[in-house]
């Protein structure tokens, strides 16, 4: 059994700066989610978010240790 590779877009362009803080889009197309589903897991607190001015911002971080917060929880049930 073969498994199609999955190709994913980068964040930063060639010669750009990583990001250091995601949009909510940004953060949900990075977990593979929508985005009212990501703003569900942001109004939870199972996904790191901060305001800036009016502006929700995800840490660049967080989806990774969003996954394994949630990969440990599920094998330990």
């Amino acid at each position: 059994m073969s498994t199609a590779a999955v190709e994913i877009a980068p964040l930063a362009e060639a010669g750009e700066l990583v990001p250091v803080l995601l949009t909510v889009e940004e953060a949900a197309r990075c977990l593979r989610i929508g985005r009212t589903t990501c703003f569900a897991l942001i109004r939870t607190g199972e996904l790191e978010s901060l305001t800036i001015g009016g502006l929700r911002r995800v840490p660049a971080d967080a989806p990774a240790a969003y996954l394994a917060r949630r990969r440990t929880e599920q094998r330990a049930a």
